[in-house]
């Protein structure tokens, strides 16, 4: 069950790939046309093997979590802005991960508050496409 499942995201992302770098307008399209029969087949599949677990099963868990933010996850079949993954957000946090014991010696509070204000502003500014000129 476990790997179907894995099968269907896979042609989503299969089709992703297919469609990376095109414009927005054209993303769109092509995800109305091919990726939400099969993002609504997906939501139909996992209700019917959800019913065949038990409440405690792993898989329950997992098809319950997504089910529950389907409305989330099925919104960029209708806006070909929207990233399937949200990898673009999670690489611009790791450097915020990666970095915080030495953000430990900003000097104080007020030096601590203000290097956050610059690297949300920063990192912000780099998600939306700004070039960052000094």
């Amino acid at each position: 069950m476990a790997l179907e499942a894995v099968h269907r995201i896979d042609a989503l992302f299969e089709i992703e790939r297919a469609i990376t770098g095109q414009g927005a307008d054209r993303r769109q399209a092509v995800r109305q046309e091919l990726s939400a029969p099969l993002v609504a087949d997906l939501k139909a599949w996992m209700t019917l093997q959800r019913a065949k677990l038990s409440r405690g099963n792993d898989l329950a868990k997992a098809i319950d979590y997504m089910l529950k933010r389907w409305t989330a996850f099925s919104r960029f079949t209708d806006d070909g802005r929207i990233c399937l993954t949200n990898n673009a957000a999670e690489r611009a946090l790791r450097g915020i991960a990666l970095g915080r014991k030495s953000w430990l010696f900003a000097g104080s509070d007020r030096g601590g508050e203000r290097a956050a204000f610059m690297y949300s502003l920063i990192v912000t500014a780099k998600l939306n496409d700004v070039d960052l000129q000094a």
